[in-house]
């Protein structure tokens, strides 16, 4: 026993052999950034084929390193969505930086922990210190305090679980195009049926403050409490914005908490095509954003921010006697008190060393650039009279169909692209009717890779067109 205790690390590796297998890898990244484009878009491989290459039983000895992580490399990271592809337009794809994965390769490789001061007092300050370049972006107050979570549906439950700490239950007002995971996640914090209100969205897919005043009188007239607003700060579907300033004097009148789901569209803030459609954001009382979308970081980072100091703290705190000796006193703070999680990871890393590397004046270039490619796709569908734009180009989204065409013809086309690798799209619907959508917030996508999916679709290109 006592000769097993004096071995030496039974899972080390010399460090020729460390630095052989990390440069090997950091080769491969770069190789991944410089030649995605001419890479599949998308792969998927069948169930069989999967595990048949990277299944079997519990390895009992070790293996050779460098076959694991080609295998690895070759057949799981090739068989998915690449996100970061410049011909991804699907869903919200996940353009990630260089810089973000140095960050996470950083947070990784010194397993780098941010949940108490004491343990962590560093990673925590580079989160205190984002999470305020965030705050000062955005226009909300000095005092905003925030976490870093895994992505925007653990922010926005996060945010509504808080504001309920802080003010009690009540009704809790929804758009129609408030993100499905805010209408799953209400019923599992203890939202009764009756404390659910979703209001269809108007004519422009935004909140409607006349219906929304209404429905916030029928609700005090039966008794109930009227207590949340969950205002959308570009919708996932369509990129709308709901009417940020109307909704936020409605809810300061009536004493309502103003919550913003802004996981897609808030970034947009920080360039100024973005900052005039968002006006009024800077009024919530608490507002998530997710980095991993246009703020170009890895998966994955959500930010919740939350105007009324202290109300994190109130809802989360805990002090069992095992940590005691880890209690957060005077100006430090213990991030295990803003949110459910304990054992959290240095998530801010890699967004902190994005805004040295780039600076403001880059990242907001790059949004910049996404809202303008989805205008771009506006013209050039605009100019085919076999085609039509559903909803304009809104903070990087469109939203478009083929005159006559369904679903299923929409879906043939969609599948044709992805089964090529060229490209991703996704259907959508709006309004009940079949759509095709483009998300364009990839800064190494060209007018020329809109150009060309859309020709693959069928649209038309002028002959002396982008």
């Amino acid at each position: 026993m006592i000769d097993s205790i004096d071995a030496a690390d039974p899972l080390g590796l010399d460090a020729a052999e460390m630095r052989r297998l990390g440069y090997w890898v950091v080769d491969r990244v770069i190789a991944h950034f410089e030649g995605l484009a001419n890479e599949p878009a998308i792969q998927t491989g069948t169930p069989a084929e999967l595990r048949a290459a990277l299944g079997g039983p519990p390895p009992e000895k070790g293996s050779d390193p460098l076959r694991a992580l080609e295998t690895l490399t070759d057949v799981a990271l090739a068989n998915m969505q690449h996100g970061d592809h410049p011909r991804n337009f699907a869903r919200v794809p996940g353009p990630s930086s260089f810089a973000g994965v140095l960050g996470e390769w950083l947070g990784t490789g010194f397993n780098a922990i941010a949940a108490s001061w004491a343990g962590g007092s560093g990673p925590a300050t580079v989160e205190l210190v984002t999470l305020d370049w965030l705050r000062s972006l955005l226009g909300l107050p000095e005092g905003t305090e925030g976490v870093m979570t895994s992505g925007g549906s653990l922010a926005n439950l996060t945010a509504l679980v808080a504001a309920r700490a802080a003010g009690g239950a009540g009704v809790c007002y929804l758009s129609g195009e408030t993100h499905a995971s805010i209408v799953r996640g209400l019923p599992a914090l203890g939202f009764a049926a009756d404390q659910v209100r979703v209001i269809p969205a108007d004519g422009d897919m935004r909140l409607p403050v006349a219906a929304l005043t209404a429905a916030i009188g029928e609700d005090k007239t039966a008794g109930r409490r009227p207590a949340f607003v969950v205002a959308n700060a570009g919708t996932t579907n369509t990129g709308a914005v709901d009417p940020l300033p109307e909704i936020a004097d409605l809810c300061r009148a009536e004493g309502l908490w103003l919550h913003v789901d802004g996981a897609y569209g808030a970034s947009a803030a920080l360039c100024d095509a973005g900052r005039r459609v968002l006006r009024g954001i800077e009024r919530a009382d608490s507002l998530v954003l997710d980095p991993h979308k246009w703020l170009f970081q890895p998966y994955d980072l959500g930010c919740l921010l939350v105007s009324r100091p202290g109300v994190l703290k109130r809802a989360f705190h805990m002090s069992p006697d095992y940590l005691a000796d880890v209690t957060a006193v005077n100006e430090e703070v213990d991030f295990r008190d803003r949110s459910l999680e304990l054992t959290r990871r240095g998530r801010a890393l890699k967004l902190w060393l994005s805004f040295r590397i780039y600076g403001v004046e880059r990242l907001s270039a790059a949004i910049a650039h996404g809202i303008a490619l989805a205008e771009h796709a506006e013209r050039v569908i605009a100019r085919d009279g076999a085609w039509e734009v559903v909803t304009p180009a809104q903070l990087g989204i469109i939203t478009f169909a083929e005159r006559g065409a369904d679903h299923e013809a929409h879906l043939a086309k969609t599948a044709a692209l992805a089964e090529a690798g060229y490209a991703v799209v996704t259907t959508t619907r709006v309004r009940g009717r079949s759509a095709l959508r483009f998300c364009t917030i990839n800064p190494r996508t060209s007018a020329h890779d809109v150009s060309s999916v859309l020709e693959r679709l069928g649209v038309a290109l002028e002959e002396n067109g982008p």
